[in-house]
């Protein structure tokens, strides 16, 4: 594996990592990926990849930074199901008496997004449906759909879906679906919404990814992975304001890059981002990789515009 991590830019953007990184994960523990970080009920939830397990599992902390080392699993793998054999890169939505998941499955050589729901207070999440609720069904979405991120817009009574497509081991390219129960999902036509750009770091493609609504101007940032390489990455941001089209990468990219002979020196996958008006700054979570190991650590942007 060539050691392309010193080519990758430089963080730049205004963002710093947490000088104790990584937060959570070791050799016990093992391989922890693909995290969403939410605040619930005043505590920070972290909901992420267990790799040795093949499922879905979360943590909590006080302070977004220190974690308890006990994660508890919401849902592992069915590999009776014939698509599920792993479990893994997830999205949360809450709502008064429920709260949905979808998830990517893997078996085969593909991926496919299923649903789970919650009613327990997300101690256990169960299938909505045996069947996936997505499949890659177009050229560019080649073997595989995953990476799901879901915010539902209350104006409008819909679920709003980005996703990646394209090779299993990593996605390709980002597109975007709309539903209104969460089940049977609308592809855009304009799809893929966002593809590998001209500079360093994201010249060989694009995949997992956050967005976060902007309440000032009404439009959407997304926090997604940049590949220099197939194996080297970092986090990049991009603006638009329909969350759809017109997307345009800010020029403070990348705002979060492997550090070579660090914990996280040969990739930095996976953004998940807590706009923070209270402290009046941005949190962000993402999974690091040198070699075979993945552990999570965490970025701050202080104050609320970004570059």
């Amino acid at each position: 594996m060539p050691d392309n991590a010193a080519n990758y830019p430089r963080s730049q953007g205004g963002w710093n990592k947490y000088e104790g990184n990584p937060i959570f994960g070791n050799s016990q523990i093992g391989t922890c990926f693909d995290v969403q970080t939410q605040l619930v009920d005043g505590r920070y939830r972290m909901y992420f990849s267990w790799r040795p397990k093949d499922s879905i599992a979360y943590i909590e902390s006080e302070d977004g930074i220190h974690w308890n080392d006990e994660p508890h699993i919401v849902l592992g793998p069915d590999p009776a199901s014939g698509w599920e054999d792993w479990i893994n890169r997830h999205s949360i939505v809450r709502f008064p008496d429920r709260t949905f998941m979808w998830y990517t499955g893997q078996a085969r050589g593909f991926s496919r997004i299923g649903c789970a729901v919650s009613t327990d207070g997300e101690k256990t999440f169960q299938r909505v449906t045996k069947m996936p609720v997505m499949i890659p069904e177009f050229p560019w979405e080649k073997e595989s759909v995953m990476n799901p991120f879901v915010l539902y817009d209350k104006s409008r009574q819909i679920f709003r879906m980005w996703y990646a497509a394209g090779e299993t081991f990593e996605p390709n390219a980002l597109g975007y679906a709309e539903s209104a129960d969460g089940l049977t999902w609308h592809k855009s036509p304009l799809n893929p919404i966002m593809v590998h750009g001209h500079e360093p770091y994201d010249k060989a493609r694009v995949g997992g990814c956050e967005v976060v609504p902007d309440p000032e101007t009404g439009g959407y940032y997304m926090f997604y992975i940049g590949y220099y390489d197939i194996d080297t990455a970092g986090i990049c941001v991009a603006y638009s304001p329909d969350g759809i089209t017109r997307w345009t990468r800010l020029a403070g990219n990348p705002i979060v890059s492997p550090d070579p002979g660090s914990w996280d020196g040969d990739a930095c996958y996976k953004p998940s981002v807590i706009r923070d008006e209270a402290a009046g700054c941005w949190k962000l979570w993402y999974n690091g990789r040198t070699a075979d190991r993945e552990y999570i650590g965490m970025a701050l942007h202080e104050g609320l515009k970004l570059k």
